[in-house]
């Protein structure tokens, strides 16, 4: 006979590789049945994007075969409840689990594209995304996600007036750029682009996500201390190319992350540009702007390196499109944005797990 009791101690044996304890002692098996040889339980991963999901699994298929009944015939219901660590009184988008900056010290290193592609690869994951740009100087999502003719409508919550965000490929998202008229530049003060995102913070009808992408503007700025002072900052995500230059800036970005008075949590770096990959010759790197440069970067900070995005043109044509990289069927920048989409997950779950709960940054004006 098998026996609940004699499941749950295989499956006590089964390590979640990331959080270095098991499934039973992390509240991660749920719904065990057993009728004879047929057993069945399902498994509450941290991400849907989990890119350990497939070898999780068949290590609980093989916990059972081998410590319970090597003919019992397993089935294993893989979910996903994403995990958070805000222990603010959320005040600020309560609904939201999970805030991720992604940042660049410079700009034209394809922190936009990343980003886009970032929202929607967790997306499709399976999980609920937002995105704002934050880049009020040069907002460029509206052209990316193809929503520039696009206005967002308004609705009523609680007596409150709230902008609706838009949606496009499963993603809520908000840009300065679908509330002006795109050919006319925003000539504010600092002060007033501080005052527009927090608006796009307490005035967005967001509702319950997993993750919410800020798209910020280059730089170490006014946005940046405005957005870390408002809302409980999850990490940030470092974009770099592999030029010097690039690399420089990047690091500044780095620094004022770890400044002991703002203190984010950096998830990693990603290199942009890494290689040119012709679409003719899959097969082929060209290191035409150097190489490794941000993956040093990365050991030199002991900072995880997240991946490298090639150049091809597929990603360029997206971008331009409004038909982001991650849902063509080009594989090479396709597969490499998938790739960093899981990447990242995995590291917000491991942050979440092991480090201080996430909250708003005091600063001294």
């Amino acid at each position: 006979m098998i026996t609940k009791e004699a499941v749950i101690e295989a499956l006590s044996q089964v390590q979640e590789p990331d959080l270095g304890k098991d499934l039973v002692t992390l509240n991660m098996v749920k719904d065990i049945a057993i009728d004879g040889k047929n057993v069945s339980f399902t498994v509450v991963l941290t991400t849907p994007a989990c890119p350990l999901k497939e070898m999780i699994e068949k290590a609980c298929v093989n916990a059972i075969r081998l410590l319970v009944d090597k003919e019992a015939i397993v089935t294993v219901n893989m979910t996903a409840n994403v995990n958070s660590n805000r222990k603010d009184n959320k005040s600020v988008l309560n609904g939201v689990k999970n805030i991720i900056m992604v940042a660049s010290g410079k700009g034209g290193v394809g922190k936009s594209t990343v980003a886009v592609n970032l929202a929607i690869g967790l997306a499709q994951e399976g999980a609920s995304v937002g995105l704002l740009d934050a880049d009020i100087y040069g907002p460029s999502i509206p052209i990316m996600l193809g929503i520039r003719d696009e206005r967002p409508k308004m609705t009523e919550i609680n007596g409150k007036g709230m902008i609706v965000p838009l949606e496009r490929y499963g993603i809520k998202a908000i840009s300065i750029g679908v509330l002006i008229d795109e050919k006319q530049p925003v000539i504010w003060r600092g002060p007033m682009a501080s005052s527009a995102l927090k608006q796009f913070i307490s005035d967005v009808y967001w509702q319950d996500l997993d993750y919410l992408i800020i798209d910020l503007p280059p730089g170490t700025g006014d946005v940046h201390l405005t957005m870390v002072q408002t809302v409980p900052v999850t990490g940030a995500v470092i974009v770099s190319t592999p030029q010097a230059v690039a690399a420089a800036d990047a690091r500044k970005a780095i620094m004022m992350f770890r400044q002991p008075q703002i203190n984010v949590p950096i998830l990693g770096i990603v290199e942009n540009m890494a290689y040119f990959t012709p679409e003719e010759l899959p097969d082929n790197k060209y290191y035409i702007f150097g190489r490794g440069g941000a993956r040093k970067m990365a050991e030199q900070f002991d900072l995880p390196f997240l991946g490298e995005i090639p150049i091809v043109q597929s990603i360029r044509e997206g971008g331009d499109s409004g038909v982001p990289a991650v849902i063509d069927d080009k594989p090479a920048a396709k597969n490499a944005f998938v790739a960093l989409a899981k990447t990242i997950a995995q590291n917000i779950a491991i942050r979440n797990a092991n480090m201080e709960p996430t909250k708003v940054v005091q600063m001294m004006e």
